[in-house]
């Protein structure tokens, strides 16, 4: 699915115009509607403030398919989300990883958590 597609979709979801999605965003309701109709795509930037918005994530706004599983709550999102972002420059050998490395190692680091987190959700609690 085109981005623009995902967009009107979620927005239609939360029941909101165009307008109101911009405000909201604090960009000029063309541009937003400029990503709807595929015209245009927004910047990374403003790619991770939709999904945020939209409360989804950045990749499933770009049409790849989540990893999120679907038994996670928007809290668990909220806690991998934050996880991510306290990760300081990944290194390796001493050297600071291209942009392609690092989305490979923080794919693989969301698949662990997850794992992590599913295997948490089962531990019996001891009394």
């Amino acid at each position: 699915m085109a981005i623009g597609k995902k967009l009107m979709e979620l927005r239609e979801k939360k029941g909101l115009s165009q307008y109101e999605v911009a405000e909201l965003l604090g960009i000029q309701r063309a541009r937003y509607n400029s990503w709807e109709q595929d015209i245009a795509n927004p910047r990374t930037e403003m790619l991770n403030k939709l999904a945020d918005f939209f409360e989804v994530d950045p990749n499933e706004l770009l049409g790849h398919s989540s990893s999120i599983p679907n038994w996670a709550k928007s809290k668990d999102i909220r806690d991998f989300r934050k996880m991510l972002e306290e990760d300081g420059e990944l290194m390796f050998d001493g050297m600071p990883l291209d942009k392609e490395d690092r989305e490979k190692i923080l794919r693989v680091a969301e698949a662990v958590f997850w794992d992590a987190k599913k295997k948490n959700k089962r531990k019996p609690i001891d009394d």
